[in-house]
């Protein structure tokens, strides 16, 4: 049975029988004990982007692609999963961290921590399930209320399976209409396929204001044509 909260974190090991309760002034209270949430500092060499969808819209589908460049057909759900990627800015070494958060609410108290620590954000809804896009709704408004100036945050709108064109619910346009909305980026990948993967994270991360990052330019040839354009950018090792 889950008994505490160790560097920020909450425990993934509760039995089902656990009682969690989120309280407004950053506690919890599981099974009436009281458990403080408590937020480490940030190191200033992190780049968190936070995955957040609806259970088997392709969130875990999108990371491993783009982190592993492998697919998997099974749909396994997941609590919390981060990968991370070495990244070199300015010659010097940092991390970029990729949470794949669960597709339940469940863990109120595990979203809200995941937005507070969160520099960039993906919401992903399947393009075959308008209820998917549903339930991005009151998570962007989270978002949104915890990090209050969103000019500042990195949003991407993404709707995957677009593969599955035989199957869709939601067409481009109407994502897209939301995404004018909410004032955030919008784009529709396939992990399946590999579509527009690696571009979305890539345009994710060219969205961020507080500092030049990106990802690494393939090849020789390549890296020597745009030298300069990457100067002082960071890039994925």
């Amino acid at each position: 049975m889950a008994t505490g909260i160790s560097n920020g974190t909450v425990p993934r090991d509760g039995t089902a029988g656990d009682v969690w309760e989120q309280r407004d002034n950053g506690t919890l209270k599981l099974n009436n004990k009281t458990v403080h949430l408590r937020v480490m500092p940030e190191a200033s060499n992190d780049y968190r982007v936070v995955v957040f969808g609806a259970g088997g819209v392709g969130k875990s589908s999108l990371v491993l692609r783009f982190v592993r460049g492998t697919f998997r057909e099974n749909y396994i759900p997941t609590i919390e999963d981060t990968y991370r990627q070495v990244i070199s800015c300015d010659k010097n070494v940092c991390t970029l961290q990729i949470t794949d958060t669960t597709g339940s609410h469940q863990f109120p108290a595990m979203q809200r921590l995941s937005i507070t620590k969160g520099h960039a954000f993906v919401l992903v809804y399947s393009i075959t399930s308008r209820q998917s896009l549903e339930e991005l709704k009151p998570i962007y408004d989270q978002i949104k209320d915890i990090k209050c100036n969103m000019d500042s945050i990195p949003v991407m709108l993404v709707g995957n399976k677009c593969d599955e064109v035989q199957h869709r619910e939601i067409s481009m346009q109407e994502g897209g209409e939301l995404a004018k909305k909410w004032t955030v980026a919008h784009m529709e990948t396939s992990a399946k396929t590999n579509h527009n993967v690696k571009e979305l994270f890539q345009e994710l991360l060219q969205m961020e204001k507080r500092r030049s990052v990106s990802l690494q330019v393939e090849g020789k040839k390549s890296k020597s044509r745009r030298r300069d354009k990457l100067k002082g950018k960071c890039t994925l090792m």
